[in-house]
C-alpha cells in the first residue's frame, strides 16, 4: 500500500457501497479477508481506499465507485486534512480552467515530477487571479525568488481558528502576536492562498488527477463547490453557514433598493465588501460584474473563500474585476481602512465579548458611538459605515436582541438620527443559525454630502409568512434551513420597494415615535400581527367554512363498530415484502433538483403531521443546475407510496395523491412504494398505522423512539380483502383531516373574535 494512501472509515465504506454502517461492521466479523485498519482509532478505524475499492468489487459488492464520491474520499481522507486538501484542489482546478493546456502538459508526467512542477505553474494563476503574494516576504523573513514555491500558512485543521477565549489574536493568524495586529506587511498584503510547496503537494497528486476528471465533467468551479459543500456538511458545528436563499436575499436588497435621498434611484454594485466573510457565500450571491472585497479571521477559510471566488464564473482573469481576499480579523486588523465601498455585505459573529473593546476605544470608526462590550454586533454596523462611500448600502444579519437591548440605545439613536439606518426586517426562524431564533437584517445607507437625512424607519415582519400550506397565517415548514424563501424574498423586496404600510408586514415609521427611552426597533413592537381570518370582515367567511367542515365531519362519522373476537391471521414484515418485490422502500435524504421554474418542493416531516401541502424548500445539491439528471439518493413521491416518519412521531402513515406527488422526499421520513398487483396502499397505511404494530418495531434505546419500517407487520390478506380493508381506511383519513381542518378553523374564528372584540373592531351582541 502507498505510504500516503486516502483512508476512509465505516462510515465512507457504507456510504460507497450504499449500505448501513452495520453492514460494514457485519463484512468484518463474517470476512477474514476484509481489509485491516491502517490508521484511526479502535472504536472509530480507518482503512486504505485503494484496498476497500479493490475488496468491495472482488465480492461483488460494488461495480465502481463513482467519480465524485471517489474524489469526495480522497479529500475526506487526506493525509493533512480536507481543508488543505480543498486548498490544494482549489489551486488545480484554478489551472485546470485558466490553462487547459499547460495542466495536460503538467499530468503527463510521474507524481513526483508534477508535484515538482506544480508550484510555478499555480503561481502564475494565482497571481493572476488574487494578485501577487506580497505577504510571501513576510512569512519566510526574506525576499522569494520568482518561481519558488512558498509553504501555506494554513493549520490543516478542519477547525476555523477563531479568537481564542481570551480574546487574543488568534495563534497562526496574520493578528498572531500583538506587533502585528495593526501591521500592513502582516495582513493587508498577504494574499489569502499562498503558493503551496512541492513537497505539501505530493501527497495531493492523486487527489488533483481525479479533481481535474471530475471537472472535466461538470466543470472545475462546480466541482469545487460540490467538494466544499461536503466538506461543510461533514463538519456542521464547526462552520457558522449563511444558507444560500439568506445570501441571495441580502444581495438583492443591496442591489435593487429605492433610494429616495439619490437621484437615478437603482445604482448598479460596483464594490462589495464583506468584512466577515467565512466561506464567501454573501459575495457569491452578487448579481453581475462587481469587485468582490472580503476579509475574514480564519486563514483556512479566508484560503478557501479566495479559491471559490475565484473559480466563480468562466470570464478571463482581463475581464473579471478584481477578487480580493485577505486574512485578519476587521475590527482589530482592518485591511481596507481606505476603502470606500459600494455595498457592505456581512453576516458578523453573534455576541462575541471578545471583539476589541478594550484595545478600539479610540478607533474613529466609532462615529455613532462607542459600543458596550456586550453589543460586538453595533461594533460590526459602524465598521460597515465606515467602509461605505456616502449614499452606499449596507445589510447586516443580526440577533433580534440588537434591535432592543438597552446597553445600545445610544448608538441606535443616533443611526436613527442621522438617517443611517434604513430599515430593520424580521425573518422567519430557520433563517440562518441560531435556527430557532427569528434573526433580523439590518440596511443601512451612509450619510453625508448632500443627501438629507430620511426621517423614517421601514419595518418589516415576515416571522409569520402567509403562504401555501398554512391556515391561519403559520409557518408550517419550521426547522433548519426551511423558510419558503421565494415568499419571503417577495415580501421583503415589496416592501423595501415600495416603503409603504401594509398590516402585519410592513410599516413605515416615523424617526420620532421611536426615539424615547428604550429605543426599541423590533417589528414586532410595531407591527401588530394581522388580524385572524383577515380581520372582522373576514370572520364571517370562516364561521361559514367552519359550519360546512362541521357538516362534513358529521357526515363523514364512522358508523357504530361492530365488535367481533380477535383475529388470528398469518403475518408478514415489510422487510419481507420487500425482499419479495412486493414493495420498494427508501429512505428521505431531504434533497431536490432545480428546475428551471425553481426547487422542486419537499415533503417534510411536519408535512406528514400536520396533513399539509409540501413545504420544505431546501438548496440544491451544490453540483446541481438547470436541466441537471437527479442525483441516485434523490426520492420524488408516486400517487399510492405510503411515507411514514421515523422519529418519535406516534402511529402516522400518509397516502401520496395526487396533488403531492412530484415532491421530494423528507429527512426523517421513509417511503413504501407498494406493487398495487400486490398490496393495495390504503390497506398498507391503515395497518402501519396500529399502535401495538408501531411499538413492537420502534427502538427506544435514546431518548426518542426511532421506527424501524422494515419489522412493521401485515396480515396477509388477498387483494380484494385489503381492498374492502382499505376502504375502510380511506374513510377513517378523510374523517380525520375534516377534524383537523374544524380544529384550524375553529382557532381561527376564536382568535379572531378575540382579537376583534378588544381592538374595538367587533361590538358584543
Amino acid at each position: 500500500m502507498p505510504e500516503q494512501a486516502t483512508e476512509v472509515t465505516a462510515a465512507g465504506i457504507a456510504r460507497l457501497a450504499g449500505v448501513g454502517r452495520a453492514a460494514v461492521s457485519n463484512w468484518r466479523r463474517r470476512h477474514a479477508d476484509f481489509p485491516k485498519p491502517v490508521g484511526g482509532t479502535e472504536t472509530s478505524p480507518s482503512f486504505a481506499l485503494p484496498e476497500v475499492e479493490q475488496w468491495l468489487r472482488d465480492q461483488g459488492k460494488l461495480a465502481e465507485v463513482p467519480l465524485r464520491e471517489r474524489v469526495w474520499q480522497q479529500v475526506a481522507g487526506h493525509p493533512e486534512g480536507g481543508v488543505t486538501a480543498l486548498t490544494h484542489t482549489g489551486c488545480a482546478l484554478l489551472l485546470v480552467r485558466d490553462r487547459p493546456t499547460a495542466w495536460l502538459e503538467l499530468t503527463a508526467v510521474s507524481d513526483e515530477r508534477m508535484a515538482g512542477v506544480l508550484p510555478h505553474a499555480m503561481e502564475e494563476v494565482l497571481g493572476a487571479r488574487l494578485g501577487p503574494d506580497t505577504g510571501a516576504r513576510a512569512r519566510s523573513g526574506g525576499p522569494v525568488p520568482s518561481g519558488r514555491a512558498v509553504a501555506p500558512v494554513l493549520t490543516g485543521s478542519d477547525t476555523p481558528a477563531g479568537r481564542p477565549s481570551d480574546g487574543s489574536p488568534a495563534a497562526g493568524s496574520p493578528a498572531g502576536d500583538a506587533g502585528s495586529v495593526h501591521s500592513p506587511s502582516a495582513v493587508h498584503t498577504a494574499r489569502a492562498v499562498p503558493t503551496p510547496s512541492t513537497d505539501a503537494l505530493l501527497p495531493s497528486v492523486p487527489l488533483l488527477r481525479a479533481a481535474a476528471e471530475l471537472a472535466a465533467g461538470i466543470g472545475a468551479g462546480q466541482t469545487f463547490e460540490f467538494l466544499l459543500g461536503r466538506q461543510l456538511d461533514a463538519n456542521p458545528r464547526q462552520y457558522t453557514l449563511t444558507p444560500p436563499g439568506l445570501a441571495e436575499l441580502m444581495a438583492a436588497l443591496a442591489e435593487t433598493g429605492k433610494d429616495t435621498d439619490q437621484p437615478g434611484g437603482r445604482r448598479p454594485v460596483r464594490s462589495v465588501l464583506d468584512p466577515a466573510a467565512g466561506t464567501g457565500t454573501l459575495l457569491r450571491a452578487v448579481a453581475g460584474p462587481a469587485e468582490l472585497l472580503a476579509q475574514e479571521v480564519d486563514p483556512a477559510l479566508a484560503a478557501l473563500t479566495a479559491l471559490r471566488l475565484a473559480l466563480h464564473g468562466d470570464g478571463s482573469p482581463r475581464s473579471t474585476p478584481a477578487r480580493t481576499v485577505r486574512g485578519g480579523d476587521a475590527l482589530r486588523a482592518d485591511a481596507f481602512p481606505q476603502l470606500a465601498a459600494d455595498t457592505v455585505l456581512c453576516h458578523p459573529p453573534f455576541n462575541d465579548r471578545n471583539w476589541g473593546h478594550d484595545e478600539l476605544a479610540y478607533d474613529p470608526r466609532w462615529e455613532y458611538g462607542f459600543p458596550a462590550r456586550t453589543e460586538s454586533e453595533l461594533a460590526w454596523v459602524q465598521h460597515a459605515l465606515a467602509r461605505l462611500r456616502t449614499g452606499g448600502t449596507a445589510v447586516l444579519l443580526m440577533p433580534p436582541a440588537a434591535a432592543s437591548r438597552r446597553s445600545g440605545r445610544r448608538i441606535r439613536a443616533d443611526l436613527l438620527r442621522r438617517g443611517a439606518l434604513r430599515a430593520v426586517i424580521a425573518l422567519p426562524a430557520g433563517a440562518a443559525p441560531p435556527y430557532g431564533i427569528p434573526l433580523h437584517l439590518w440596511v443601512l445607507r451612509k450619510p453625508g454630502g448632500e443627501l438629507r437625512p430620511v426621517p423614517e424607519l421601514l419595518l418589516v415582519d415576515t416571522t409569520d409568512p402567509v403562504g401555501p400550506g398554512t391556515a391561519t397565517g403559520t409557518q408550517t415548514s419550521g426547522g433548519r434551513d426551511r423558510p419558503d424563501w421565494p415568499a419571503v424574498h417577495a415580501a421583503v423586496l415589496d416592501a423595501w420597494r415600495d416603503r409603504a404600510d401594509h398590516p402585519g408586514v410592513s410599516r413605515v415609521v416615523p424617526v420620532i415615535e421611536l426615539l424615547d427611552d428604550d429605543v426599541d426597533l423590533a417589528p414586532a413592537r410595531h407591527l401588530p400581527r394581522p388580524a385572524a381570518g383577515g380581520g372582522a370582515a373576514g370572520l364571517e367567511d370562516v364561521r361559514e367554512r367552519l359550519a360546512d367542515t362541521l357538516r362534513l365531519t358529521a357526515d363523514l362519522t364512522p358508523p357504530p363498530a361492530e365488535l367481533s373476537a380477535p383475529a388470528h391471521r398469518p403475518l408478514t414484515t415489510v422487510g419481507e415484502l420487500a425482499r419479495a418485490g412486493a414493495l420498494l422502500l427508501r429512505t428521505g435524504t431531504g434533497t431536490a433538483p432545480r428546475t428551471d421554474t425553481g426547487t422542486t418542493p419537499v415533503l417534510t416531516e411536519h408535512d406528514v403531521l400536520a396533513g399539509t401541502a409540501p413545504s420544505g424548500t431546501p438548496a440544491p445539491p451544490p453540483t446541481a443546475a438547470p436541466g441537471t439528471p437527479a442525483p441516485d439518493d434523490l426520492v420524488l413521491l408516486e400517487p399510492g407510496d405510503v411515507v411514514v416518519p421515523v422519529l418519535g412521531a406516534g402511529s402516522v402513515a400518509r397516502v401520496v395523491d395526487e396533488a403531492t406527488a412530484g415532491a421530494a422526499l423528507g429527512r426523517n421520513l421513509q417511503l413504501l412504494r407498494p406493487d398495487p398487483a400486490a398490496i393495495d396502499p390504503w390497506f398498507l397505511a391503515g395497518f402501519l398505522r396500529g399502535t401495538a404494530n408501531h411499538r413492537q418495531a420502534s427502538s427506544y434505546a435514546s431518548t426518542a423512539a426511532r421506527l424501524d419500517a422494515r419489522r412493521l407487520q401485515l396480515p396477509r390478506l388477498p387483494l380484494a380483502e385489503q381492498q374492502r380493508y382499505g376502504e375502510q381506511f380511506r374513510a377513517l383519513a378523510a374523517f380525520e383531516d375534516a377534524l383537523r381542518t374544524a380544529g384550524r378553523l375553529g382557532g381561527q374564528l376564536v382568535r379572531g373574535m378575540y382579537d376583534g372584540l378588544t381592538d374595538g373592531t367587533v361590538t358584543p351582541r
